[in-house]
Parts: structure tokens; C-alpha cells; sequence
């Protein structure tokens, strides 16, 4: 039995996420403003897009968020969204390239980045599978299914090409896999499998293996393959404890590349100081504890599966993209959450809060008597 109780949802969340969105709406401007000035001649460029963009999502969430019927959890609509998101993938192949990879489909002059998409499906997907397959899942003949639409999904997103979102595709996978109650040694064969496909397609870039000697050894080409991450952490440093004052950033005058998309946290740290950046952090830890508290509270499987994977899907792209900001880890092109500038990423993500919205106001029902 379980009673859906409109309204009820989980505040905390909400609120976080919001406070979130709007740090993020202010961050691009301050972060965007320029560089907005001088190529497109319009200062609120950036701002505008993250605005509509953040305005898309949050009526997604709500229309979510009260939608009665756990749509999340129907097998038939989320093989049809899976395979369409598929579909848009492998369509990206054949669009224009920019910046040099091919990532998005456009539609009626409107861009989408099924990437960001296919991050949200794949939690529904796999939650699901393991839930109805919950007795067989550790036999060969049924994981053969999941891992070989991730391994699909994965190689797809190589070729766009998009290394570090096909590495997190199949990290958060993976997690999902074993919290739905795979043993760890069925994770060997996938694992290997894995592991040469990304090692072939690692050789096979050189400004990858670049990124991993600047993060290695930033001293050897320190305005070369390490100029991002020192650039960063020369503006987190300057902040000190209060920031230099919100807009007074100067890294983010072309010193810091992406300072509106990868590296905005680098520019939280410079104008709003070690205060700013320990006052986001702790947004995500609340926003963690909340995503958990919503997955510990209901004795639904799929449900549970679906709050873990949302809610790490998030958050551990938010320690990924503030460890590359910290010099603790390589360039990985990872957005932060609700922050950088990027729609399809912004959207997505507020999609995934709505339904997690909608798992926090299912309680269970009491079975009354004859």
C-alpha cells in the first residue's frame, strides 16, 4: 500500500536546489558578462540562456514532482525513453561538429545534449531492471541486458567524442548495479571490457593524455597542458576568506578558460572568497543528506534505486568538477551542478530533482481491518 501525499514533499531539497539555481544564475552573469560582450554583443547573453533554461526546468520539476503515478517505474515508457535517447545519441553523430565534437542535436534552432539526458534515463533504466530481475540479477543471462545498453551508451558517447561523461555513465552504472545487488565479482568481465575500451580510446587522443601529464606534473608545461588548473587555483586563491567582492574577478578576464562553464567554482572561490566556496559545499552535503534520507525512507526497491542514483548522479559530478578546480584531479569538462552555464545539463538535472520530489511525498499506506 502506498498513499501519495501532494504537498509533502521534501522541503529541505527543494530549497537547497533553488538556492543553488539562483548562486549559479548569478555566478554566470558575474563569470559570463564580458566574454558575453565582446562575441555576441549582448552582456546578459549567457545570463538570458541560464535563465529560460533554469525557468524550463523548474516547471519540469513541479509538473513532475505532482504527477500521481509513479511513471518513473513503468517498464514499457522507460525502454521507449531509453531507446530514444539512444536514438538522439547516435544522431549526434551525424550533426555539425563545434568545438570540435559532435554532442548535440538541433532542433528547429533549439540545441539539446542527449548526454546529460542519458545520465538521468540510465538510473531509471537500471533501478527498474534490477527491481523486476531483483531474483535473477547475478545470473549472466539477465546482467547481459544492462551491461550491454551502458557499454552501447558508453561507446556512443566516446565517439561524440566525450570521454569523462562516458567514464561517469559507467562509473554511476556501476554503482547502481551493485546497489541493486550485483556481487562484486560479476564485475570483473564488464570491468575488463570496459577498462581497454577507455585505454584505446585514451591513446588515442593526445590532448587527453595531455590533461593527465598536466595534472601529473604541472611544473613541466606550466602554460601549457597544467595553464587551466593553475590559472584555478590562482583565483580560488585569491579570493582569501570574504573574496575580492562579486564582478571583481580577474582570472575571469580570459586568464581562465570555461570560467563561466567548468571552472565557475575557481571564480566563487575569487569573488566570494573560502566563504562562498564552503557555503556551496555545504549546500551539496545537504542536498546529499537529503537525496539519502528520500532513498532510506521508502521500502520500494525501485524506488530506493532511483534516489541513490539520482541523487549520487548529482553530487559526484559536483565533487568531480571541484576536485579539477582544486588541482586534485584532471580535466575532465565536468559541469557543476546547477552552477555552470549549460542548459541541457541545468534542465536534466532539475528533472531528476522532481522526481526524486516525487519519491519523498510516497508514504506507506496503512492496511486497515475487516
Amino acid at each position: 500500500m502506498e498513499v501519495f501525499k501532494r504537498f509533502a514533499f521534501d522541503k529541505v531539497l527543494m530549497t537547497t536546489t533553488v538556492l543553488l539555481l539562483i548562486a549559479g544564475v548569478i555566478m554566470v552573469f558575474s563569470s559570463s558578462a564580458i566574454l558575453a560582450g565582446e562575441k555576441y554583443r549582448q552582456s546578459f547573453y549567457f545570463l538570458t540562456n541560464q535563465i529560460i533554461a533554469a525557468i524550463l526546468g523548474l516547471i519540469l520539476m513541479i509538473i513532475i514532482a505532482s504527477i500521481k503515478s509513479p511513471f518513473f517505474t513503468l517498464a514499457k515508457l522507460i525502454y521507449l525513453v531509453t531507446a530514444l535517447t539512444f536514438i538522439l545519441l547516435v544522431m549526434c553523430l551525424a550533426m555539425p561538429a563545434r568545438a570540435g565534437a559532435q554532442r548535440w542535436v538541433e532542433f528547429f534552432g533549439i540545441r539539446f545534449q542527449p548526454s546529460e539526458l542519458a545520465k538521468i534515463i540510465l538510473v531509471l533504466f537500471l533501478a527498474n531492471f534490477c527491481y523486476r530481475k531483483s531474483e535473477t540479477i547475478n545470473q549472466w543471462k539477465t546482467l547481459i541486458i544492462p551491461v550491454g545498453v551502458v557499454l552501447a551508451f558508453v561507446l556512443v558517447i566516446l565517439l561524440e567524442p566525450d570521454y569523462s561523461t562516458a567514464v561517469f555513465i559507467c562509473l554511476i552504472s556501476s554503482l547502481l548495479l551493485y546497489l541493486g545487488g550485483v556481487k562484486l565479482k560479476k564485475f570483473a568481465v564488464p570491468a575488463l571490457i570496459a577498462l581497454v575500451i577507455f585505454i584505446v580510446f585514451l591513446v588515442s587522443a593526445d590532448y587527453r593524455l595531455d590533461r593527465i601529464h598536466g595534472f601529473l606534473s604541472p611544473d613541466d608545461d606550466p602554460l601549457g597542458k597544467a595553464f587551466q588548473v593553475r590559472q584555478s587555483k590562482l583565483a580560488v586563491g585569491a579570493g582569501g576568506l570574504l573574496g575580492v567582492s562579486l564582478g571583481a574577478s580577474t582570472q575571469k578576464l580570459y586568464f581562465l578558460p570555461c570560467a563561466h562553464t567548468d571552472f565557475i567554482f575557481a571564480i566563487i572561490g575569487e569573488e566570494a572568497g573560502l566563504l562562498g566556496t564552503i557555503a556551496i559545499v555545504v549546500l551539496y552535503f545537504v542536498f546529499l543528506l537529503r537525496g539519502l534520507k528520500i532513498a532510506g525512507q521508502t521500502s520500494n526497491l525501485n524506488y530506493r534505486l532511483v534516489a541513490y542514483g539520482l541523487t549520487l548522479t548529482i553530487i559526484i559530478q559536483a565533487l568531480l568538477n571541484i576536485s579539477v578546480v582544486l588541482g586534485l584531479g584532471p580535466v575532465t569538462g565536468m559541469p557543476l551542478p546547477f552552477i555552470s552555464f549549460g542548459r541541457s545539463a541545468l534542465v536534466c538535472n532539475l528533472v531528476a530533482v522532481g522526481i526524486l520530489l516525487n519519491i519523498s511525498q510516497r508514504k506507506p499506506g496503512v492496511v486497515s481491518g475487516p
